[in-house]
């Protein structure tokens, strides 16, 4: 973390929002979709329909039209309107701030309500998309066949003051360096805590 921290001392995200209900559509929009083509489609979403409220008064198939170049797009646009009415009836429009909560609302998994806490609220938390499973268990941070499991195991590896950052860390790290495919292990600024590189190294991959 201390290493990832002197290349990235203040990481965000790189989704573009404005409130807590614009991130949390923002991350559901994410799942399979890249950011940079989540960000194209926000930008004219959140011009047209800025709040819950705005949201809750289409159809999912109004709603399906404004994000068709997102991934699962029909499924996302059902569960962000259900979301919407909910958080309006619920919640008085205001996107609730509980893990419980958050993870109640439609379309919201375990992964997108640990970003809206983190990322919106400030509340630690650690969620873990397919880039940090990825790169932590490549370290050894974790080592977790479920995302669920993994972010447990992080909760414990990593003090909770850092848990915020670190999940920008890691993501950004297996965004642009420790990629899926054809890793760029040798210039990896981590790669002498890396389990992954080590047995690299040593042949254990061919």
């Amino acid at each position: 973390m201390a290493e990832l921290a002197k290349l990235n001392p203040q990481p965000q995200t790189e989704l573009n929002f404005e409130t807590p209900w614009q991130l949390l559509v923002a991350a559901v929009l994410s799942a399979q979709s890249t950011d940079k083509q989540v960000n194209k489609v926000t930008a004219s979403l959140f011009a047209k329909y800025p709040n819950p409220a705005d949201i809750a008064a289409l159809t999912p198939d109004e709603l399906a039209q404004e994000v068709r170049n997102v991934g699962l797009f029909r499924n996302k646009s059902k569960h962000l309107v259900a979301a919407a009415r909910a958080i309006m009836e619920q919640h008085n429009g205001d996107v609730p701030q509980t893990f419980t909560e958050l993870a109640s609302l439609p379309g919201v998994g375990r992964k997108t309500a640990n970003v809206v806490q983190s990322v919106a609220f400030g509340i630690p938390a650690l969620a873990v998309d397919t880039h940090v499973f990825r790169v932590a268990n490549r370290l050894g941070l974790a080592k977790a066949k479920t995302p669920e499991g993994t972010e447990q195991q992080l909760t414990w590896a990593i003090p909770r003051a850092l848990w915020s950052d670190a999940h920008h860390w890691l993501i950004l790290h297996g965004r642009y360096t420790c990629v899926a495919r054809k890793p760029k292990c040798t210039i990896c600024p981590v790669n002498d805590h890396c389990l992954y590189f080590e047995k690299l190294r040593k042949g254990g991959f061919k």
